[in-house]
């Protein structure tokens, strides 16, 4: 190829989302175009909403250009997802030899050119009670939809991979794992105004804490924790704080925490801002993570940077993520998640090597190490379309 490839790159999901795959998004396209060398990329979203989720979503460069299209994600979604009219997205970012989509969907691309699309989990196929019914029917119909249509799939672990292959049958050699990285700004907050000032804004009060970080929905399995909560409440005068924007199905969470009368230890902060977040881990005691089913567990890693002691469940990818580096427990085993916490709350010695354990796992996970990897599997796409 004379000229220089042309990737193009689906950021709607960065410019749309605070958490979750936003900031996956957000990080991997960071670290893949930070590489300056013959690649030339075009970075499409839906038309961006009037208050962005995070200041500068969307990095600048000479060899980048931003292609937002005039149309937000719920007009886009319709069109190309559920009418399926084959308007191409090369209508919005001009000539691409690869495009790229980093969240579950491929839009309709025009010609010969090769795509790449990520699949996060299949949690909509395991769990389909944890959603809604619209958006498990919607999910179920246009996620399989896509892996056939893409050229190449990225998994976010041996899991997901796994399971791509024996729920839809997506041939070994299709599918690429990329594990995601930890951002460079998680790392421990000594500094007692920061952590005083992240007190105030998230109304934590004065009171030691127990932290959990993601989306309330279902499938975190928040229930349970709370559940399991209550007996440390009984012995400690931690507050276990759960941080995320409210997502789907999330009231019964809010309901179980009045059924075990624990309405001035449990605390919803909402949303947390990215620079905000290293604070807050850094703050807890123990992170907790009971997840019935994970495709990767950012979070994990997070904490583990931050120097907080993981617990965290045994299922699908979190044991390939946490490693020996915390402790892993079933995620329908209330009492065992109540006896792991009161053990670790007593136990100095056992937090510190926790502790020491998830530093060393953590530098395993690069955004830096996954850009590489990815970089060199657009070439080899690349190559082949040649």
């Amino acid at each position: 190829m004379s000229r220089d490839p042309v990737i193009g790159i689906d950021v709607t999901a960065a410019v749309t989302q605070g958490g979750g795959i936003g900031r996956y998004t957000r990080e991997l396209v960071r670290a893949v175009v930070a590489h300056e060398d013959d690649l030339q990329y075009r970075l499409f979203s839906a038309r961006p909403p009037a208050e962005l989720p995070v200041p500068d979503p969307v990095p600048r460069g000479p060899h980048i250009r931003y292609c937002p299209a005039p149309l937000n994600d719920r007009w886009l979604y319709r069109l190309w997802y559920r009418l399926r009219l084959p308007i191409p997205v090369q209508w919005f970012t001009g000539r691409l030899d690869l495009f790229h989509s980093p969240d579950f969907v491929l839009p309709p691309v025009r010609g010969d050119v090769p795509t790449l699309l990520t699949v996060h989990d299949l949690s909509f196929v395991h769990y389909p009670h944890t959603f809604t019914p619209p958006l498990v029917n919607y999910l179920n119909r246009v996620v399989p939809w896509s892996v056939r249509r893409a050229t190449h799939v990225l998994a976010d672990s041996r899991a997901t991979k796994e399971d791509l292959q024996m729920i839809w049958d997506v041939p070994a050699e299709k599918i690429t794992v990329l594990y995601s990285g930890v951002g460079r700004h998680f790392q421990p907050v000594t500094g007692g105004p920061a952590l005083a000032a992240v007190r105030r804004r998230y109304e934590l009060g004065d009171t030691p804490y127990l932290l959990s970080v993601s989306t309330l929905q279902p499938r975190k399995n928040y229930r349970m924790l709370i559940r399991a909560f209550r007996s440390v409440a009984l012995y400690h005068p931690h507050r276990l704080v759960i941080a995320g924007g409210k997502g789907w199905l999330y009231e019964d969470v809010l309901a179980e925490v009045q059924r075990q009368g624990l309405e001035e230890r449990v605390h919803f902060p909402g949303f947390v801002d990215d620079a905000d977040l290293p604070t807050l881990y850094s703050g807890a005691d123990l992170f907790l993570f009971p997840s019935l089913y994970e495709g990767f567990g950012l979070t994990l890693l997070e904490a583990m940077a931050c120097g907080v002691p993981v617990l965290t469940s045994t299922a699908s990818s979190l044991p390939e993520v946490a490693g020996d580096a915390a402790i892993q427990l079933s995620p329908h085993d209330e009492e065992a998640w109540a006896a792991a916490m009161l053990r670790l709350l007593a136990d100095e010695e056992r937090r510190a090597q926790l502790a020491a354990a998830g530093f060393a796992r953590v530098e395993q996970f690069t955004w830096e190490r996954a850009a590489q990897q990815l970089r060199g599997l657009y070439r080899q796409l690349l190559d082949r379309a040649a």
